[in-house]
C-alpha cells in the first residue's frame, strides 16, 4: 500500500491544535485521529515531541523571472526544492507579459519553464497593458487555465507599469469573471521623478533606492487602488505592504466593509532600511527590492496588523540575482535588479519572530502561511488545512531546534542570504509533499518534475452577486 502514517505529533491548524496521528494515502490525508493503526505497509514517521501542520503556501514568488536586463537565478525547480527544504510545500508565482505581449503567450511560456518544478504551483498573470486581446485572454485563463488572480504593477515606469485606465478596464474585467485583482503599490510616475533627482543630486549607490521610493509613494498607490476597486465594488488584494501607511489604508477600507487583503513579507517583517547603507556596494546591493526595506519601526506595525487581522498572509517576493547581476547597476541604482530570496527561511523566521516573542499563536502562525491564503486564491481545502480529503502537504516542526542561517547552507542559488547569521529557534525536521517525504532531517529528496499545477476555480456565486450590485449603482443615463 502506498501511504504514509504520521504518529505521536500535535496537528496545528489554523482553527486548533490537539494531539492526533495523520494517515496519507496515496497523495491525499485520508484520517486524522488518535491512536491510528497502520495499515499493512505503510511507512510510520514518528512525530513525538514535534508540530505537524499544513505545509507553507507562498503566494508571491518570481521563480526564473526575466528582469531589468538579467534572469532570477532561481528557476522553477532550485526555487521549489529550496522551499520544500523550508517547510512551503506550493507557491503562486507571477505570469509577466511584455507590453502588447499576449496574455496567454506569456501563460504557456511560463507554464514550459514551470515543467520543472519539484512542489506545486499556480499563477497569477499580470496586465501590463489593455486592449479587447487582453479582455479576451483574460476570460480563456479564468475558464479554462484556472488562473482567478491577475496582478497589476502601478511602478515601473516605461516597462510593465499599468496606468489607471489599465487598472479600471481590468478590475471590471476580473469582477465579471470571479477573479481577484492584485497590485503592486507604488506610484510609478513619483518614483520616476526621484530616481531622476538622486541622480541628479550624485547618490547613485544602493542608499538612492529607498531614498526614490519612500512610503508615501506607496501608501498613495494603495490609497488609489484601495479607491478604484471601492467605486468598481471588486475585492483586491495588495501585494508586500511594506509600510505602516499602507498597512493602515487597508485597516480603514476593512473597516468600512471594504474586501481588501494584505500581504507583508518574511523580509520586511525583519529586515530595515539600514542595510542599504552598507559602505560595500555588494553587500547593499544584494537588499535592492521593491518596495524596499523600511525603517525599523514600521515593523512593528507590520506585525500588528497581521495580530489584527488586517493583514492576512506572509510571502516572500523570492526573486533572486547574484551579485554579479546586481553590480549592472554599481554607477547606477537604478540599474541594479530588484529582488531578494526567502522562500527558504520565511516559516523559520516567521516562527522566531512570531510565535516565540508572542506575537502570533501556532495557529495565527498556520493562518498566515498557509491557510489564509488558501482561502483567498481558492485553493482551500485542498491547501492550507490538514484534514480528511485534504492534499497530504505536510511539514513537521521541531520548536526547539536551531537554526543559524547563512548563505553556506541555503539551497537556493543567489549568493547571499538577507537574513545571514540569523539564529531561528523553530526549524522543519520534515517536509511532505502529497503524500511523499520530500525533506528529512536535512536530506533533500526533491525531484525535478514532482510538482503539479494547481487550476483555481473562480469566485463565480459571491462575485456574480458583487457584480450585480456594481451594475445597480451605475448611474442612469441623463436626459437630454
Amino acid at each position: 500500500m502506498d501511504g504514509l502514517l504520521i504518529r505521536g505529533g500535535t496537528v496545528v491548524n489554523a482553527d486548533c491544535a490537539r494531539r492526533a496521528d495523520v494517515l496519507c494515502e496515496g497523495e491525499t490525508i485520508a484520517a486524522i485521529a488518535e491512536n491510528l493503526t497502520a495499515p499493512a505497509g505503510v511507512e510510520v514517521l514518528d512525530a513525538g515531541g514535534r508540530l505537524v501542520m499544513p505545509g507553507g503556501l507562498d503566494p508571491h514568488t518570481h521563480m526564473q523571472l526575466p528582469f531589468m536586463g538579467t534572469v532570477a537565478v532561481d528557476d522553477f525547480y532550485s526555487g521549489t526544492a529550496a522551499g520544500l527544504a523550508g517547510g512551503t510545500t506550493s507557491i503562486i508565482d507571477f505570469v509577466i507579459p511584455d507590453p502588447r505581449e499576449r496574455l496567454l503567450d506569456a501563460y504557456h511560456k511560463w507554464r514550459g519553464w514551470a515543467d520543472k518544478a519539484a512542489a506545486d504551483y499556480g499563477f497569477h498573470v499580470a496586465v501590463t497593458w489593455w486592449s479587447e486581446q487582453v479582455h479576451a485572454d483574460m476570460g480563456t485563463l479564468v475558464q479554462e487555465e484556472g488562473v482567478n488572480s491577475f496582478k497589476h504593477f502601478m511602478a515601473y515606469k516605461n516597462a510593465i507599469m499599468a496606468d489607471d485606465e489599465t487598472l479600471v478596464n481590468s478590475f471590471r474585467r476580473a469582477l465579471e469573471l470571479g477573479a481577484m485583482p492584485t497590485v503592486h503599490a507604488e506610484n510609478g510616475e513619483l518614483v520616476f521623478q526621484l530616481q531622476k533627482q538622486m541622480i541628479e543630486q550624485g547618490i547613485s549607490g544602493p542608499e538612492g533606492h529607498p531614498l526614490s521610493r519612500p512610503p508615501a509613494v506607496e501608501s498613495e498607490a494603495a490609497q488609489r487602488a484601495i479607491a478604484i476597486a471601492d467605486v468598481l465594488q471588486v475585492p483586491l488584494y495588495v501585494v508586500h505592504v511594506s509600510c505602516a501607511e499602507s498597512a493602515e489604508a487597508i485597516a480603514r477600507a476593512r473597516a468600512r466593509g471594504q474586501r481588501v487583503f494584505g500581504e507583508v513579507l518574511a523580509g520586511h517583517l525583519l529586515v530595515d532600511e539600514s542595510a542599504y547603507r552598507n559602505p560595500d556596494f555588494t553587500a547593499a546591493a544584494a537588499h535592492v527590492m521593491s518596495p524596499p526595506f523600511r525603517p525599523k519601526w514600521h515593523q512593528e506595525m507590520l506585525w500588528r496588523g497581521l495580530q489584527s487581522g488586517s493583514l492576512q498572509t506572509t510571502a516572500t517576493d523570492h526573486c533572486t540575482f547574484c551579485a554579479s547581476q546586481k553590480a549592472l547597476g554599481r554607477e547606477d541604482f537604478r540599474k541594479i535588479p530588484n529582488g531578494c530570496g526567502g522562500i527558504e527561511e520565511r516559516l523559520m523566521v516567521l516562527w522566531d519572530a512570531g510565535v516565540n516573542t508572542g506575537r502570533l499563536t501556532p495557529s495565527e502562525f498556520v493562518a498566515v502561511t498557509a491557510a489564509n491564503a488558501a482561502k483567498i486564491f481558492n485553493l482551500y481545502p485542498r491547501k492550507g488545512v490538514l484534514a480528511a480529503g485534504s492534499d497530504a502537504d505536510i511539514v513537521l516542526w521541531d520548536p526547539q531546534a536551531t537554526r543559524t542561517l547563512s548563505v553556506k547552507t541555503q539551497r537556493s542559488h543567489v549568493d547571499y542570504n538577507v537574513f545571514e547569521g540569523h539564529t531561528v529557534t523553530g526549524v522543519p525536521t520534515h517536509t511532505v509533499s502529497r503524500g511523499k517525504i520530500v525533506y528529512a532531517d536535512g536530506d533533500l529528496r526533491a525531484e525535478r518534475g514532482a510538482g503539479r499545477y494547481l487550476k483555481r476555480p473562480a469566485f463565480a456565486p459571491v462575485f456574480a452577486a458583487l457584480a450585480r450590485k456594481a451594475q445597480r449603482m451605475k448611474p442612469a443615463a441623463v436626459a437630454r
